[in-house]
């Protein structure tokens, strides 16, 4: 190149010089002569330390790489006739993709005869993405390509400045009562609960039945009074028997019968 337009050290423009000329101007001030805009006519050079400019490049590189956002992109598969249950759960990976900041690619894979009906595949993209309308915006509109539909997803406004929750508080899934405790009808087990309904205290058990009433209005400690008095033997209803006893007198040992 027969000419260069030149800046200095301090950014002032000198103007358009020899090649040589510029060579040693910088040569002068101990810098190097850098070419900083080829596509100039005629083309720009700076006077720098041409270390200390590639070290400033670098770092401007480096800074540029930390405000990067990376956007990850995640597929989720689905079926022209899949079952509802089915398609919950895919819905519920797409909802969490989102939610991540993850762009989603939903596909819909034909087989067969199915895909003289993409009707069916585009009703099932058209119903995620008004589901999902909180959380993604349709980035892609849904697309034939063979026998798959596809279509793309991005997070919202919303999800990307976190005003969307990435996942439900713990209050949601477990309410708090009054005094912060989490209610005890959402962690008692079903099988202790029906255990302590059917439990009976050991140590009432006699209160209970002493107060229980019968059906002729009585308690059930006077019914079983009765019954005990109903049953009770006398001394007359014993048949009298002879008893045999043996009586000592000295060495006569006397046997008689005695009636009580």
């Amino acid at each position: 190149m027969p000419e260069v337009r030149l800046i200095d050290d301090q950014g002032q423009q000198i103007g358009v010089l020899k090649t040589a000329d510029a060579l040693v101007f910088a040569q002068e001030r101990e810098l190097d002569l850098v070419e900083v805009a080829p596509e100039a006519r005629p083309p720009v050079c700076r006077v720098l330390d041409y270390s200390k400019y590639k070290y400033e490049q670098a770092q401007k590189v480096k800074q540029a790489r930390k405000h990067q956002q990376q956007i990850t992109v995640r597929e989720i598969k689905f079926r022209p006739k899949i079952a509802e249950h089915d398609y919950d759960t895919k819905k519920h990976h797409v909802e969490r993709f989102l939610r991540h900041k993850d762009k989603v690619k939903v596909t819909i894979m034909f087989r067969g005869r199915e895909v003289t009906h993409p009707e069916r595949g585009t009703a099932i993209l058209d119903r995620l993405a008004e589901e999902l309308s909180e959380l993604g915006v349709v980035e892609q509109r849904p697309m034939q390509e063979g026998r798959n539909m596809t279509m793309m997803m991005a997070p919202s406004k919303a999800v990307l400045a976190g005003k969307a929750d990435a996942a439900p508080a713990a209050d949601e899934v477990f309410p708090a009562d009054a005094s912060g405790d989490v209610a005890a009808e959402a962690l008692a087990s079903p099988l202790e609960s029906d255990k302590d309904d059917d439990a009976v205290d050991a140590t009432a058990a006699p209160e209970h039945a002493a107060d229980a009433p019968t059906s002729d209005g009585e308690s059930a400690a006077e019914a079983l009074a009765d019954a005990a008095d109903s049953t009770a033997v006398t001394p007359a209803d014993v048949p009298a028997e002879p008893v045999e006893v043996a009586a000592v007198d000295g060495d006569t040992a006397t046997t008689g019968t005695a009636v009580s």
